[in-house]
């Protein structure tokens, strides 16, 4: 058990953000943690060690991951705090030097994504399928990475390209008719969005749904959680108070860091639902067994 006098040392994954800056470079502390960060870049090469290994005692996770892990049995436990949000309707693009794509021409194409179960593919299918009726199911999904979590086989309409293959060349070649890309996408003048007037479509997508797409959660090891309660507090309490921290600057934008139970119950039960039709869980998982791995530690400072 740390002390104030002897903190716990937390091997930690965790991207410099606006809202983690303080905390990565020490204005922000806890007498009860200090934190080891491991320079990963891009961070969701963490994801895969961290699910499969805990390799971490502390780290950034995409939602999907955490969900495929939970339902796997691993030994984490999900912190009530969105560190990564994104409105998702700009990821998908096409080569408009091969003529022009659209949502209504989707069904029967090959649309490229880094993995089946990567979290921003998983929000452009929902979005495609929820919102623009598309027969996801008509489309040929094609990957060049699996899974974070080894048991998880991806449904039989996926196929796998391989790992020497690039999104964006395959999209060039065309031996991809659309590609979704995240933090990755591309400059280039000859790469269009599928969906037109993909912000607005956004912002309506926003205003009936009320949250922001969820990219990247905060987990812990159920070992650090099981031993020392406390410290999970104080992450959990660092990580609000780098949220408070930029408050300013995200005022009147919508909320893309969700934090508390409350506030992200609909959200994620909405997640789940959409993991669920794309076949991305082994076993149905509920809100309430999410966070009742955390709930009894931190208590109300979660609400």
């Amino acid at each position: 058990m740390s002390t104030s006098m002897h903190p716990l040392r937390l091997k930690t994954a965790l991207k410099t953000y606006l809202h983690t800056e303080a905390l990565k470079s020490g204005k922000l502390t806890d007498p009860a943690v200090e934190f080891i960060f491991e320079d990963v870049e891009p961070i969701h090469r963490a994801f895969a060690p961290m699910a499969r290994r805990q390799v971490y005692d502390v780290s950034e996770l995409a939602i999907v991951t955490y969900l495929q892990a939970k339902a796997y049995g691993k030994p984490l436990v999900l912190l009530p705090a969105v560190v990564a949000a994104r409105f998702q309707q700009g990821c998908i693009i096409y080569n408009a030097g091969r003529g022009k794509l659209d949502v209504g021409s989707l069904a029967g194409k090959r649309v490229g994504v880094r993995a089946y179960s990567q979290t921003t593919g998983m929000w452009v299918r929902a979005i495609l399928g929820d919102t623009y009726n598309v027969p996801l199911e008509q489309i040929e999904w094609v990957t060049i990475e699996g899974a974070h979590l080894e048991e998880y086989a991806d449904p039989s309409f996926v196929h796998h390209a391989g790992a020497s293959k690039q999104l964006l060349t395959m999209l060039r070649d065309g031996e991809l008719d659309a590609a979704i890309l995240g933090n990755d996408l591309p400059d280039g003048p000859e790469f269009k969005p599928v969906i037109d007037n993909a912000a607005a479509a956004d912002l309506e997508w926003y205003a009936l749904h009320r949250y922001v797409p969820i990219n990247h959660v905060v987990v812990v090891t159920k070992a650090v959680a099981d031993a020392n309660p406390q410290a999970v507090r104080a992450v959990y309490d660092l990580l609000c108070r780098g949220k408070a921290g930029v408050a300013e600057q995200n005022a009147g934008k919508p909320d893309k860091l969700l934090f508390g139970y409350d506030v992200l119950r609909g959200p994620l039960e909405e997640t789940l639902a959409f993991c669920e039709e794309q076949q991305l869980l082994p076993r149905k998982l509920t809100v309430d067994e999410i966070f009742a791995d955390s709930l009894d530690i931190l208590g109300d400072a979660g609400r």
